[in-house]
């Protein structure tokens, strides 16, 4: 069984960093394209990141270029976003899944693209 658990989200104040991670079971994790999503109250999921099997090519969202980072440890079955600069607009559930199919830029940012997802994490940044 496939399993994907977020941990690491809480409350900060803006400006703040929060690091959340993902840990997976039940899959190949070093086959797996990485994928970070966030969803706000009342608003549609919207992509964060992503990162290749090795790790080499990450993608990130116009709204979380240049203070966001997505890395992962194959050896750990993890993947993890190092979220800095925090916003109130960040404030949302976060979820990471996994995407069997090669890193391809055009379809990493599609929530259809994924075939496994975890349950959320809740990022709340306060003004």
């Amino acid at each position: 069984q496939v399993q994907l658990v977020e941990s690491g989200g809480g409350w900060v104040e803006a400006g703040g960093s929060l690091r959340l991670s993902c840990t997976t079971s039940g899959l190949t994790f070093s086959t797996y394209v990485m994928g970070w999503f966030r969803q706000a109250p009342g608003k549609e999921r919207e992509f964060v990141a992503a990162i290749s099997w090795s790790g080499e090519r990450t993608y990130y969202g116009d709204s979380v270029k240049g203070r966001f980072t997505i890395s992962r440890d194959n050896a750990k079955n993890t993947v993890r976003l190092q979220m800095n600069s925090l916003k109130p607009e960040d404030t949302a559930v976060y979820y990471c899944a996994a995407d069997r199919r090669a890193f391809r830029l055009a379809l990493v940012t599609s929530t259809r693209e994924y075939d496994y997802w975890g349950q959320g994490t809740q990022v709340t940044v306060s003004s």
